[in-house]
């Protein structure tokens, strides 16, 4: 028999077997498979299991309520400090910390940072450096609500004022469960000197990202994953940063 010929039950769940990117081109192959291929039975079962556990914008059908997500995400929490989204191309789950839920040493004391408004951000404020010899942040998120099975990295977002000091520095770097004692502390630099090789990357939404680390989750059994990024050579004055701040997200293969 044709794969034209099966009956269109049998292909929505052949195609919902795949990936979110397989999908969309199998709704590209010919018009009789767009109407599967582009199905809510599909896309339903490219959003998390526990999405109902979300509160989600009412979007249908279900194929733009998944775009949605993959493209602006939704704040969820108690202080609506944290965006989740998916994935576009494996529909795994990615969040992104705000600033105001990062510990950042002198955060709330205005010699040090200042709280300001977060033009260009999914959140109502973000961090602005003015000035540390010591910086110290830390981002922590349960393991349960990553995607298990999953390779993620965590990102930190900023950007740069127009006068910016000290942050050509190596930083440590490092990214694991919060229980593991181990491990190295690899150096990351936000703002490399002209000539030396550059590890931050343009988001295309006004920010910058830093790779902080990256970590396995398995079945989300390692409790809390703890970022942290320090630098505490308190010989050189560190400002002009803003700091958005940390998104973890599978990592690209």
């Amino acid at each position: 028999m044709a794969s034209s010929q099966l009956p269109g039950d049998v292909i929505s769940q052949i195609i919902s077997l795949t990936t979110p990117q397989d999908a969309c081109r199998a709704s590209a192959v010919s018009t009789s498979f767009r109407s599967i291929a582009d199905s809510d039975q599909v896309w339903l079962k490219f959003l998390p299991l526990d999405h109902s556990d979300l509160i989600l914008p009412q979007i249908s059908p279900i194929k733009s309520l998944y775009l949605h997500l993959c493209d602006h995400g939704v704040p969820v929490g108690s202080n609506r400090n944290m965006i989740f989204s998916l994935d576009k191309k494996s529909g795994k789950k990615c969040f992104m910390i705000g600033a105001r839920e990062l510990a950042i040493i002198w955060g709330n004391d205005q010699r040090y940072w200042k709280w300001i408004a977060g033009q260009n951000s999914r959140f109502d404020e973000v961090a602005r450096l003015l000035v540390v010899w010591w910086f110290h942040i830390e981002g922590r998120i349960d393991t349960k609500m990553l995607s298990p099975r999953t390779r993620y990295a965590a990102y930190l977002i900023f950007r740069f004022n127009d006068y910016r000091r000290g942050l050509y520095r190596p930083m440590e770097s490092r990214v694991s469960a919060e229980s593991d004692a181990r491990g190295e502390w690899p150096n990351v630099i936000l703002d490399p000197r002209e000539g030396e090789p550059r590890s931050t990357r343009e988001r295309g939404d006004g920010w910058l990202e830093i790779e902080m680390g990256e970590f396995y989750n398995e079945n989300g059994e390692d409790g809390t994953l703890l970022c942290t990024l320090r630098e505490v050579d308190n010989h050189t004055p560190k400002r002009g940063l803003i700091v958005e701040g940390i998104q973890f997200r599978p990592k690209e293969t």
